[in-house]
């Protein structure tokens, strides 16, 4: 006993009841050694969803909520737009033939017109497929009318297309309206009326008498047995408001308004000339009731004389044609005619003569009265300073016209602008004034020669 361990137990030995944990009540086994427990997936952030078709297949967990009713609604739109694309593609294909069908008979119809073509005009037709025609620049010639080209709206006069070598009838051109006449009507009613208009009460009168009562209620020119006037010219000092009156008629009436310069009737060509003046006429007819402004008639209405170029001659004729289309014999019912001028002594007397015009308004330089009023109108917007005093200038001896008065407080506006103030003084209009007469006198300073 003497050699084993002290208290008599050996390394196998021990108590009955001590047992080690993981022995499976036997004592051969070896021993295990502790293994803590397996470290968490994910630490701090959160767990990336998973890719591929595993989480492709699995259903996410819906729960009725608003957000959902909103993406459901936005997927069947995207649904609808989807159909009616397709009913399109499938409408597109179906159709495609007919299309195909139609380009090829209307290639057909070209090869048959034949390429270019020629204008010409129609003189008379003699049967159904054959008619007279004949160009600008040619003889007439008896020729054939295609089979395609409708009957009914061919007439005597109207301009045709012609095949370029048989000069058969190919198309009709349709009556357009020249390109210039369309560029005179007024689209947009001006923004100046009657009371933009400083004084001239006996104009503005006169004007509404002859331009626009005739116009508004014919009924009294029949019920006094007399004829209504068919056009009025207006004439005076230049900027002494011919053509602001015109604008205001133009603003006030409903009538069509075309407005003409003198100069754009002189056209280069021979003939031009009195071919736009008939068309303006022929537009404002159509358009009727309507409103003939022509400015600065005397490019084109100046006395007649022995004329030794091309030029003049050509001037001649468009007058001419003017005076025809006032008086002749085609009535101008509900057309009215208003010519301006600040040289009158320079036009035509017939022109003039009653029958063509049957009013002349004079535009005379403004008086105090009319002054004062036309002062009011211009600095009616503008911010003054206390020490003005617009009677110096309305009492003044100077000549002025209305264009002069709107110039001088234009120019009294710009020199408070150049001089950053908001208010416009007394010595803004003196330089004003003394400016715009330097530039009106052709630059001889007031008060030189004393």
């Amino acid at each position: 006993m003497g050699q084993g361990t002290p208290g008599g137990m050996g390394k196998q030995g021990g108590l009955p009841g001590d047992r080690k944990p993981g022995d499976g009540g036997a004592g051969d086994k070896k021993d295990r050694k502790f293994e803590p427990p397996a470290a968490p997936s994910r630490v701090g952030r959160k767990q990336r969803k998973q890719k591929g078709p595993e989480a492709a297949a699995r259903l996410p967990a819906v729960a009725p909520l608003s957000k959902c009713r909103l993406r459901l609604l936005k997927l069947e739109r995207v649904k609808d737009y989807l159909l009616m694309e397709e009913e399109f593609v499938v409408s597109q294909e179906r159709l495609r033939p007919s299309e195909d069908k139609t380009e090829e008979d209307r290639s057909k119809v070209d090869d048959l017109r034949g390429t270019p073509m020629s204008v010409g005009s129609l003189e008379e037709i003699i049967d159904e497929s054959h008619a007279i025609v004949s160009s600008s620049v040619g003889p007439e010639y008896y020729v054939g009318i295609l089979s395609f080209v409708d009957k009914d709206q061919l007439e005597p006069g109207c301009a045709i297309l012609m095949h370029n070598k048989v000069l058969s009838v190919v198309g009709i051109l349709q009556d357009e309206v020249d390109p210039m006449v369309s560029v005179m009507k007024v689209e947009k009613a001006p923004l100046e009326s009657y009371a933009d208009i400083g004084g001239l009460d006996a104009q503005i009168q006169e004007i509404k008498e002859a331009v626009e009562l005739p116009l508004t209620h014919p009924e009294l020119y029949e019920d006094i047995g007399i004829r209504p006037p068919k056009g009025v010219i207006l004439y005076g000092e230049p900027g002494t408001g011919k053509t602001l009156l015109a604008k205001a008629v133009a603003n006030s009436t409903s009538a069509t308004f075309l407005r003409v310069v003198g100069s754009e009737l002189i056209q280069k060509y021979l003939g031009d000339g009195p071919k736009l003046v008939r068309e303006l006429f022929r537009v404002a007819d159509d358009l009727s009731p309507s409103i003939v402004f022509i400015d600065e008639i005397d490019a084109v209405g100046t006395k007649r004389y022995d004329a030794h170029s091309g030029g003049e001659r050509e001037i001649q004729r468009t007058m001419l044609e003017l005076l025809n289309q006032l008086d002749g014999f085609d009535s101008r019912g509900d057309v009215k005619v208003i010519l301006a001028t600040n040289r009158i002594e320079s036009l035509d007397p017939a022109l003039l003569r009653p029958g063509r015009i049957d009013r002349k308004i004079e535009f005379p330089l403004p008086d105090i009265k009319t002054r004062r009023r036309i002062f009011q109108i211009h600095t009616s917007k503008m911010t003054l300073a206390d020490d003005v005093n617009l009677e110096e200038f309305v009492m003044t001896k100077d000549e002025f016209s209305g264009a002069d008065i709107k110039a001088i407080c234009t120019e009294a506006g710009l020199l408070a602008l150049r001089e950053r103030r908001m208010k416009v003084t007394h010595a803004d209009f003196k330089k004003a004034k003394e400016k715009v007469m330097f530039k009106k006198k052709e630059g001889v300073p007031e008060g030189l020669y004393m």
